[in-house]
């Protein structure tokens, strides 16, 4: 399986760096560590196969198309009937305007390390070479497990599926699974769906349960959050209301929600639909807490009037027993977010902040938010993520992660905030202890010891 013997690793990489620096980088990249969030699709079904002329796989655009690099940046498709070549031709200038973001320089670690290529920059015989050995390693399953497990060196992933919420394989041997609750909010009426591996209704009907009232409706959540404990959930997900609403959920009672039950998105005004969503959404936290199951929330970069973390304190307060997670460290209110979780923390001990996907939007924010996070709340309640689509995502996203931590532990080191054992220690928690803590059911799971 070609690929899997590199001749660079991070660690080599941070040979020329600061003595400080090398020693937390060497002992990061050695903690066996837990991936809070991520994407990956079944092997067969991973995000980013094209057809080529050796037939169906993954290649070089597949990797940057389903890479975070196109969100901001255009990136050329590919076509049906392309070749490397002329697809290469037109998307090369692609990465000229991008080459400073962060969304791009994140993955180079990937091709640097898994690969041995520089991709910055790449001639077009070693970008065609670098297109070969991608579609060969992707012919095999192994690729993915050898990247995660062993270059990587992580143990256990929570796989969020958001493009099949209630109904998905347990795929990888890593792999934790989650409820994504996203489409249950909008259960007004069984026209929401058109996916029926996102339909509540669906489910109802396979357990042959009438739906004819909201009471109906929220039995059917409290059997969903029931079974996929049972089936190995370690928590609920809302991934993606924050690209599609405000994250105020307001405390609606159930006469005024109800309103809106059993009639169609057309017959119904905006606030119906919210009273609606925020019902939805404030039961779904108390079946959270009934089940002993975390919560994890998308914050900032979604909707961004309607995205920041600070909408969820009135939530977060009315339910103690519950706990949050709050992703992506809500960029770009990430000071915000450590004051949330702060006096939350004080009030109640239920809420971690999750840098997942953070580095890799921004490093100099990682890093910023990692070092005033670390100086207000306490070390156990700061958690990581990959959040990416494929095996070269989750590596580079790992190595930036570390290399961000190492680099804030490394700072608080030489001027003296920290201790080398105290900055270890502080790694591992954030690396692997403290996702054992927010979702307790992860400690079953483990298998490399």
């Amino acid at each position: 399986m070609a690929g899997l013997v590199t001749p660079t690793s991070a660690v080599a990489q941070a040979s020329e760096q600061p003595t400080t620096y090398r020693r937390m980088a060497e002992y990061l990249s050695s903690i066996t560590a837990i991936d809070c969030h991520d994407h990956l699709r079944p092997f067969d079904a991973l995000w980013g196969y094209v057809e080529t002329e050796r037939g169906r796989g993954m290649n070089l655009c597949g990797l940057w198309s389903t890479s975070y690099y196109q969100d901001p940046s255009h990136l050329t498709p590919w076509k049906s009937g392309d070749t490397f070549d002329t697809w290469w031709a037109r998307a090369k200038p692609d990465f000229d305007n991008g080459r400073a973001t962060t969304f791009y320089r994140y993955m180079l670690a990937a091709f640097r390390d898994l690969y041995g290529v520089d991709f910055d920059p790449i001639s077009d015989s070693d970008a065609r070479e670098l297109d070969r050995r991608i579609f060969q390693n992707y012919r095999d399953h192994r690729w993915v497990e050898s990247v995660v497990t062993e270059r990587s060196n992580i143990e256990l992933m929570i796989i969020d599926p958001y493009w099949s919420r209630l109904d998905y394989p347990t795929a990888y041997r890593f792999q934790a699974r989650n409820l994504n609750t996203s489409s249950l909010l909008s259960g007004f009426h069984p026209s929401e769906y058109k996916d029926p591996h996102d339909d509540p209704y669906r489910f109802a009907r396979e357990r042959k349960m009438a739906v004819e009232t909201l009471d109906d409706y929220l039995a059917v959540l409290d059997l969903l959050c029931k079974e996929a404990k049972e089936r190995g959930a370690v928590c609920l997900t809302d991934d993606d209301t924050a690209y599609d609403r405000t994250l105020q959920f307001d405390n609606v009672p159930e006469e005024r929600a109800s309103r809106a039950f059993g009639r169609k998105r057309s017959e119904l005004a905006p606030q119906e639909i919210k009273d609606f969503q925020d019902f939805i959404m404030r039961k779904l936290v108390g079946f959270a807490a009934r089940h002993d199951l975390s919560y994890q929330i998308h914050t900032g970069m979604g909707r961004v009037q309607g995205s920041s973390p600070m909408l969820l304190v009135d939530l977060i307060e009315a339910n103690p027993q519950t706990r949050f997670v709050i992703m992506h460290g809500g960029y770009p209110w990430m000071g915000e977010t450590a004051a949330i979780a702060f006096t939350e923390i004080v009030r109640a001990r239920n809420v971690w902040v999750d840098s997942c996907w953070l580095p890799m939007i921004s490093y100099s924010a990682g890093k910023r938010a990692l070092h005033e996070w670390l100086e207000l709340i306490p070390s156990d309640r700061i958690l990581w993520g990959s959040d990416s689509h494929h095996a070269e995502g989750i590596y580079a996203a790992t190595e930036i992660t570390r290399r961000c931590l190492g680099e804030v532990l490394a700072e608080k080191i030489d001027r003296g905030d920290l201790t080398e054992p105290q900055a270890e220690r502080i790694g591992k928690q954030i690396m692997r202890d403290n996702a054992l803590e927010a979702f307790p059911r992860l400690k079953a799971l483990r298998w490399k010891g």
